[in-house]
């Protein structure tokens, strides 16, 4: 334990770096990426877990007995993924700024340690089929401590190595870490049948029992098994944490200010969900309590460093990048969440959505390392950048042509017509959203430390990849009401727009000749 804080650390000096960096760089990089994986697993499972409560007749405690009082209930499953959506993104923004005050080995222990809490919790939820919904409310929103670990956990991996390779390390850290959803979406699946952790329950109506509370108790022993090896095999850097002291005093930091996230988000979604208060009014409100907990009710010498931090926020940079790494992984992350439903209305579910559904997630983790790579190779992440950028704008165009196509064959033809002659256009078209959402997450991340300081650089990391997070939020909120105005592809528009904007923002401020920075 005597090396976990690491006092010197210079990775832009090649003798250092080849000496001493690269091999506890790496041990660092190949412990976090599971982490993460799981992170983002335990955050996204309760997208599958209701749907097979509703096949098992889950109740939420409200005994329902008329079609009218099964459809509330049915609404209300619904708003669970949403839950852990909106405590996701929430807490990434307290996580931003953790690795700078409890050191990173020490929030990645903790963070991770904390997911056994909607694991287990959801485990344990899930063995009864009258469970309250305010029961499940909770678990769902302790599983956006999975959603918050990635801006930590981005944040601490920047500091570990040189510029000329944070692409390649970042794109890594980031895309086997979302793979946690492809991941997720495989396994549960395979747990429901196989009885490994739990007696099982009776499917209505069948002798067939399903193993539901695995689907959560699966993450149990993975989870102890990456924390164990994020204590022992993790360290802290004091360039990084400059005022570490005794882990317990970190760890305290580190707890107080995710409480400040989980506060935030309690009130962001009593506003969504039982205030109904419009989403564009709710999402800038809980962002702003969080910062405003962080900064007024934090003692005294966190404050101080708090405050350091936030001097991200006088640099414009930090806007204008927040905007562009939405586009990619607000992108992605949306995407994954609206892409099974999406099918299932644009096909008249004459198309298995749960047989594609997990291939575009799939694409956009498995690729987003190329970005990162790529950036590194050319020695420009605004130039990767931009061509991620009008792939996802020529892809969207065509996604939203398809769409269009498929409405009015239907109308003529039917729903098997228009499945039978542009599934596959859809299909394809979406796959290349996202692999331009996934390379554009590595070439983005790997101009952040171009264009800020060391100091700066973790944070602003942590900040964008909190922001950009409410994607998962906000692209099905949308898909949703135009779907149901019964014009998906305005969805489509106006995401396009927002790529366009994005694209005259890259090339301005990053990959114009005379730009302000190059990077």
């Amino acid at each position: 334990m005597k090396n976990t804080n690491i006092e010197q650390w210079d990775v832009e000096d090649n003798a250092f770096w080849e000496s001493k960096g690269k091999k506890i760089a790496n041990r660092n990089l190949w412990i976090s990426i599971p982490a993460l994986l799981l992170a983002f697993s335990v955050w996204l499972m309760w997208g599958m877990l209701i749907v097979q409560m509703k096949k098992m007749g889950f109740t939420l405690g409200m005994n329902p007995q008329t079609p009218e009082e099964w459809a509330n209930v049915n609404s209300l499953l619904w708003t669970l993924p949403a839950v852990a959506g909106l405590a996701g993104a929430t807490l990434r923004i307290p996580n931003g700024f953790l690795i700078g005050i409890g050191g990173g080995r020490n929030v990645i222990f903790l963070t991770t340690a904390l997911l056994l809490i909607p694991a287990f919790g959801a485990g344990w939820a899930m063995g009864n089929r009258d469970v309250s919904y305010i029961t499940l409310a909770v678990l769902a929103a302790t599983s956006g401590f999975g959603g918050g670990n990635f801006s930590s956990s981005m944040s601490n991996i920047s500091y570990f190595f040189p510029k000329r390779l944070q692409g390649t390390a970042l794109g890594l850290n980031a895309g086997l870490g979302n793979l946690g959803v492809s991941v997720m979406q495989f396994l549960i699946p395979m747990v429901l049948v196989s009885g490994v952790f739990s007696a099982g329950m009776q499917m209505p109506n069948t002798d067939k029992l399903v193993y539901i509370q695995d689907a959560a108790w699966v993450w149990v022993p993975l989870i102890m098994i990456t924390t164990i090896a994020v204590f022992f095999g993790m360290n802290n850097l004091k360039i990084a944490t400059p005022d570490l002291g005794h882990p317990a005093q970190e760890f305290g930091k580190t707890i107080l200010l995710l409480i400040f996230g989980v506060v935030a988000a309690g009130i962001g979604s009593y506003m969504l969900i039982t205030l109904k208060i419009n989403m564009w009014i709710v999402l800038p409100v809980v962002v702003i309590i969080t910062l405003l907990l962080m900064k007024f009710l934090s003692p005294g010498d966190l404050k101080d460093n708090l405050d350091n931090q936030f001097a991200i926020f006088s640099n414009k940079h930090t806007l204008v990048m927040t905007i562009i790494y939405t586009m990619t992984f607000g992108s992605f992350i949306g995407f994954a969440a609206s892409f099974p439903k999406l099918i299932q209305d644009i096909f008249a579910g004459e198309i298995n959505a749960f047989t594609y559904a997990f291939l575009g997630p799939l694409v956009g983790a498995l690729i987003r390392p190329v970005g990162g790579i790529l950036a590194d190779k050319i020695g420009s992440g605004s130039r990767v950048t931009a061509w991620s950028t009008i792939l996802q704008i020529v892809a969207g165009l065509a996604v939203a042509y398809y769409i269009v196509e498929a409405r009015e064959l239907a109308a003529t033809a039917g729903p098997k017509a228009a499945a039978d002659a542009y599934w596959w256009p859809f299909f394809f078209g979406f796959m290349a959203l996202f692999a331009g959402s996934g390379i554009g997450n590595g070439s983005t991340f790997r101009s952040v430390p171009y264009i800020f300081g060391k100091i700066q650089a973790g944070p602003v990391l942590g900040w964008t990849a909190a922001i950009a997070a409410y994607g998962a939020f906000i692209i099905p909120k949308l898909f949703g009401q135009q779907i149901k105005a019964g014009h998906a592809e305005y969805a489509i528009y106006g995401l396009v727009a927002y790529y366009v904007l994005c694209l005259i923002l890259n090339w301005w401020y990053y990959d114009r000749k005379n730009a302000e920075v190059k990077c």
